[in-house]
C-alpha cells in the first residue's frame, strides 16, 4: 500500500492499494476520540448531518447501528426528494461500520467506515462501491475517482460532530 503523506496541518489524504485495481479511500484525523466518532455514527438521527447528499431522516430503527437495522431518510433537494434506506450490513462497535445504501430503488453502494484510534484521537476511512447493474461494471478506480470527494466532505463532517467545536 502506498499513501500520500500529508502536508502539515492538512488532515486528509486518499490511500491507494494495489487489489488489482488501484482503490482509492477517503481519510480524516480528527481530535475526537474514536468513542466520539462512534457516538456520532450510532445517533441515526444525525445521519443527514454529515452524509453528503442525505437531506432529512425520516425514521431511525431502534437497533441502529446494529446489523439489519435500517435508517430511513431522504435524498435530494426540495421539491425533488426521494425516499431512500440505509441498511448496517456489519458493525464493529468504535472500529468499524459496513452500510448498504440505497441510491435510488435500483442502485445500492456498500459503504465501509473505519476507525482506527491515533494518539487522544481518531483516523476514519471511508470508501464505496456501487453494489448493483449497471453502475456496478464501471471499473472500480473510476468509481472511486468519482464519491472520493463526497466521501471526503463527508468525514469532514463526521469530525466536526464528533469534535463539537465552536469554531471552523
Amino acid at each position: 500500500m502506498v499513501s500520500w503523506a500529508r502536508a502539515p496541518g492538512k488532515r486528509l489524504s486518499p490511500v491507494h492499494q494495489c487489489e488489482g485495481v488501484i482503490v482509492i479511500k477517503a481519510q480524516w484525523d480528527t481530535t475526537a476520540s474514536v468513542s466520539a466518532v462512534w457516538s456520532v455514527l450510532a445517533n441515526g438521527w444525525l445521519y443527514p448531518s454529515w452524509v453528503v447528499g442525505a437531506s432529512r431522516m425520516r425514521a431511525v430503527n431502534a437497533e441502529w447501528p446494529a446489523v439489519g437495522s435500517q435508517l430511513h431518510h431522504s435524498v435530494g433537494v426540495w421539491p425533488a426528494l426521494i425516499d431512500d434506506s440505509t441498511e448496517v450490513l456489519e458493525a464493529e462497535e468504535e472500529k468499524e461500520l459496513r452500510l448498504l445504501a440505497r441510491a435510488t430503488p435500483a442502485t445500492k453502494a456498500i459503504v465501509h467506515l473505519r476507525l482506527e484510534p491515533r494518539g487522544s484521537g481518531c483516523h476514519m476511512v471511508m470508501d464505496e462501491k456501487v453494489a448493483t447493474p449497471p453502475l456496478k461494471w464501471i471499473p472500480r478506480s473510476v468509481q472511486d475517482v468519482a464519491v472520493y470527494p463526497r466521501n471526503r466532505e463527508c468525514l469532514r463532517r463526521l469530525a466536526f460532530l464528533a469534535e463539537q467545536t465552536a469554531t471552523p
